[in-house]
Order: structure tokens, then C-alpha cells, then sequence
């Protein structure tokens, strides 16, 4: 934990003495925007929506300073997908991007990405640039390569640091990052973190051989408070999608040791994925306080550079917790009580956080239960950008946040798709949740009906009750659904045209 701070505390050093010469705030200027991004995090893995056992104070203070949202979801409940959906405010039966599409391998030599997206995609970070923000994104990209389209720098961003392939980032001390297409080499030694330990005959220091000299998480931090820095005298759009607390179970040992004798805990070996841990709840629950130390080192800056009235800071994940790689869902009550994990589209798969501060714009302290997702955020920044909102399928949410639900747009539903982990459908309408899996087995399955009212934990299904709503629920998935792109991804009854030579 000392570790910890005190790497706060001197990149935060190295800010403040940059940027000493404060700026004068300009009135009636665009808000900044910071978008922090989780990546596999819980709903219920932050103190503000119940965690106990998981120290997270700073972003607790950003919920008691601002807006938390209890209704708020993911559009797919993995990655790639989850961050095109954010990306470009389309859900998952019109997004590009559908499922983790591997490109490429994990070897350095073989780092490929995930499909990309397509050339000249609307994404939030185009649509700000063109309003006269400076767009930044540093953490883990997982929509293409440098060198294809999938660019970050090609697709609205003037900065890119950290991960672009996913399967890089598995990996927190990793022998590479990048920066604008470069590489930033770093001071770690090779590992692959797949590898597991025989139980019988591990020593510490197989454990070790996991460990390295410099955290990624504490690159990507120095590279965002120095983005601060430069453009902190105009309008910046600064998306920070952190790899914490994906696995593997990876974290500086000073934030490990804080945690260490509070579990009853044993080693994790690494038979069910990603690196092996001899602490794996004290790992697990420190990677977790140390994505919260970063949410605090980077509002002390915006503090610090005279930012802090015209910010808009925002949190949330990409998905709901793992199920493998030695994390421990149930012990952390991961999922607030709800049903599903990463990958389901059952409340605790795509039911995410949403912490929300500006203050003097933003009240402190407030809450909200509208029922809205991460694709509503296109919408919403275009309103905080006082620019016209493109074509997308969102809302702006800004009226809500500001207090003024009834200016808030109202919809009849939110629609859910996800190809992978055998096909499944969702539709959130009012209390009602209906949700199809196994599609791709059986196309014919019937419509799982929810009350989330009575039954936030989705344990009873009360279809045969209601029959008619099934009609409204497949006239919604009619309108909806555009056929995928690859037929990888399709599992509906789409007819597609016949191959032709």
C-alpha cells in the first residue's frame, strides 16, 4: 500500500510542478470529459453499491460527490463488443463488433488484436474532435491495430497509450505498451501468464516469476495525468479504459500485502486460466483498491490544474465479474445478489456501475434508477457538447443527471443480443426483464420472463403467467436485430443469400 501512494504521489508531484502556471478558466467553454472504464468489474464491487469487503474510498466519494445510477448496463457482457457498443452508441443488434473476434496470438511476435472497427466508424471520440476537443484514450483499446483501420488514431483520438490487443493486457506487466503506433518498451522480463504451477511442487518463487518491475496501470496514470497537463486549456475528451481488475491476478505486492490475513485464503495455481497467485483474494480485492487509487490520483490533478468546476468525471465497467483465471465472484458478493456473470446476459452480467460528478452542474449525493446503458453516452457527451446528436440508438442522459428527469427522452425498452456462449437475447422493459440463451443450439427456445421488481435475482420465471407480452418481445427482436456482418456471429433466423462463385 505504501508503494502504492507514494507512486501516486509523485506522479502527481511531477503534475503539479508542470502545470504551475494555472490557467484561466475561460467562461461558457465546453466541459471536459472523463470517461474511467473498468474492465470485468461487478456492480457490487464498489463500496457505493454495497462491496464490504473491498476498500474503494475514492470512488465512494466521487458517488457521494456526484450521481450513481442503479439501472444502468453493458450492451454485451464482454469485452471488445462492450467497447464498440460504448464507442459508437449502438447496441447489440446494430453494433459492428459482436463478440471477441481473435486476431493474431499472445506471443509479441504474433499480437494481432481483435477485428477492427471500419474505416471512418462515428465514434464519441470523432464526434468530440470535430466540436474542438483533444481526444485521449490510454488503457486497453480492443478494436483493431495500428495498422488497420481499428486505429485509435484514426478513429477520432489524437493520443493513444497502452494495449491495443486484449490478449496483450492479460498480462500487467507486459514487455511492451504503445504509444501513437509506437513502441514503449518496458523494464520486464518475458512471461507467459497462461502458464500453470504443478500444486504438489510450486515455490514462491514460481509465483514471482509473474511479477516485474513496472505496473502497467502505473504507465498508463503517468501518461493521463501528463494529457492533462498539455490540454488542459481547451475542451479534452479523455477515455481512460483501465485493465483492472481483469485477470490475471497481478498487482504490486505493497497493495497485496494491505489485504493479506484478512481472507482465509489458498493459492490459486493457474488450472483455470491466467497467472498463478498465492494470495488470490488479497490480489483480487487489491487490484480492485488500486484502480480506485488511480480514480483518486486523477481527480487530485484535475483539482490541482484549476479543472475541477469544468469536468465531467464518469465510471463505469465494461462488464460483469469473471468466472475463471482464480477469481472468487461469490466470496466478493461480485454481482450485488444478481444472477450471471461475464458473459451472461442475466442481470449480473450487464448490470454495471455509473458514477457521474460535476459539480455545480451534478447534485452531490443524488440517485438515480433510470434504465439506460452505456450506448446512451454518444448522446449524452453530444449535449454536454452543445453539438447536434448523430444517428445512434441512445439517450442523451444529461437531464437526468442534472436533476430534470422529466426533460429526460423516454423509451419503451432497452434490447440486448450477444452471439457468444451458446446465442442469447435480452429486453429490458419497465420491471420487466425477458431473456433467451441456447439459440444457437435451439432457435425455437421460449422467452424467460422476470419481474425485477419482486425478483431483482432473476430465480423465477413468470412467462406462462404473462403470455401476452412474448408477442411484443419477438415484434421488439424483429425490429431490432440487423443481421451480423459475419455469420459467426448470427444465430437468429436471418436468411442469407446463397454463396455465389
Amino acid at each position: 500500500m505504501k508503494r502504492m501512494i507514494s507512486i501516486g504521489l509523485l506522479l502527481l508531484g511531477l503534475f503539479v510542478q508542470e502545470a504551475s502556471a494555472q490557467r484561466k478558466k475561460t467562461s461558457g467553454r465546453k466541459p471536459n470529459i472523463i470517461l474511467i472504464y473498468a474492465d470485468d468489474l461487478g456492480v457490487g464491487e464498489v463500496g457505493a453499491y454495497g462491496q464490504q469487503k473491498i476498500a474503494t474510498p475514492h470512488l465512494d466519494q466521487l458517488a457521494a460527490q456526484g450521481m450513481k445510477f442503479s439501472n444502468f448496463y453493458t450492451s454485451t457482457p464482454v469485452c471488445a463488443p462492450a467497447r464498440c457498443m460504448l464507442m459508437t452508441g449502438r447496441h447489440g443488434g446494430h453494433s459492428y463488433i459482436r463478440g471477441n473476434y481473435e486476431m493474431g496470438g499472445f506471443a509479441d511476435s504474433l499480437e494481432g488484436g481483435q477485428m477492427p472497427l471500419p474505416e471512418n466508424t462515428l465514434t464519441i471520440a470523432r464526434m468530440l474532435k470535430s466540436a474542438g476537443y483533444k481526444t485521449g484514450a490510454i488503457g486497453k483499446w480492443g478494436l483493431g491495430m495500428h495498422y488497420n483501420t481499428g486505429n485509435p488514431n484514426d478513429q477520432g483520438f489524437d493520443y493513444f497509450y497502452g494495449y491495443y490487443d486484449q490478449k496483450q493486457s492479460h498480462n500487467f506487466y507486459p514487455s511492451h505498451l504503445w504509444e501513437n503506433g509506437r513502441y514503449d518498451t518496458l523494464r520486464n522480463p518475458p512471461m507467459y501468464v497462461h502458464t500453470p504451477l504443478q500444486p504438489a511442487s510450486a515455490t514462491d518463487k514460481d509465483f514471482e516469476q509473474f511479477t516485474g518491475k513496472e505496473y502497467a496501470i502505473d504507465k498508463m496514470t503517468g501518461k493521463a495525468l501528463e494529457f492533462i497537463r498539455k490540454n488542459g486549456d481547451q475542451p479534452f475528451f479523455l477515455y481512460l479504459p483501465y485493465t483492472l481488475p481483469h485477470v490475471s491476478l497481478q498487482a504490486p505486492d505493497s497493495a497485496v500485502q494491505a489485504y493479506v490475513g484478512k481472507f482465509n485464503e489458498q493459492p490459486y495455481y493457474g488450472n483455470n486460466g491466467y497467472a498463478a497467485a498465492k494470495y488470490p483474494l488479497s490480489t483480487y480485492a487489491a487490484m480492485i483498491t488500486y484502480l480506485d487509487s488511480q480514480v483518486g490520483i486523477v481527480m487530485e490533478a484535475i483539482r490541482k490544474a484549476g479543472l475541477d468546476g469544468e469536468t465531467v468525471v464518469l465510471f463505469s465497467s465494461d462488464n460483469g465479474a469473471t468466472f475463471n483465471g482464480g477469481v472468487q465472484a461469490a466470496f466478493f458478493n461480485s454481482a450485488a445478489g444478481l444472477r450471471g456473470l461475464k458473459m451472461d446476459l442475466y442481470e449480473g452480467g450487464i448490470r454495471e456501475p455509473l458514477i457521474v460528478r460535476w459539480p455545480g452542474k451534478i447534485p452531490a449525493g443524488s440517485t438515480s434508477g433510470l434504465i439506460s446503458a452505456q450506448y446512451d453516452l454518444l448522446a449524452t457527451f453530444a449535449e454536454m457538447a452543445g453539438i447536434a446528436v448523430p444517428e445512434n440508438d441512445g439517450i442523451s442522459l444529461l437531464p437526468e443527471m442534472k436533476g430534470n428527469p422529466r426533460q429526460t427522452a423516454r423509451r419503451e425498452y432497452l434490447y440486448f443480443e450477444y452471439p457468444e456462449k451458446g446465442g442469447q437475447l435480452a429486453i429490458r422493459m419497465g420491471k420487466w426483464k425477458a431473456v433467451k440463451t441456447g439459440l444457437k443450439q435451439d432457435i425455437t427456445r421460449p422467452w424467460e420472463l422476470y419481474d425485477l421488481d419482486a425478483d431483482p435475482a432473476e430465480q423465477h420465471n413468470v412467462a406462462a403467467a404473462h403470455p401476452g407480452l412474448i408477442p411484443r418481445f419477438d415484434a421488439i427482436v424483429k425490429k431490432e436485430h440487423r443481421p451480423a456482418h459475419i455469420r459467426e456471429w448470427e444465430f437468429l433466423d436471418v436468411k442469407w443469400p446463397k454463396d455465389t462463385k
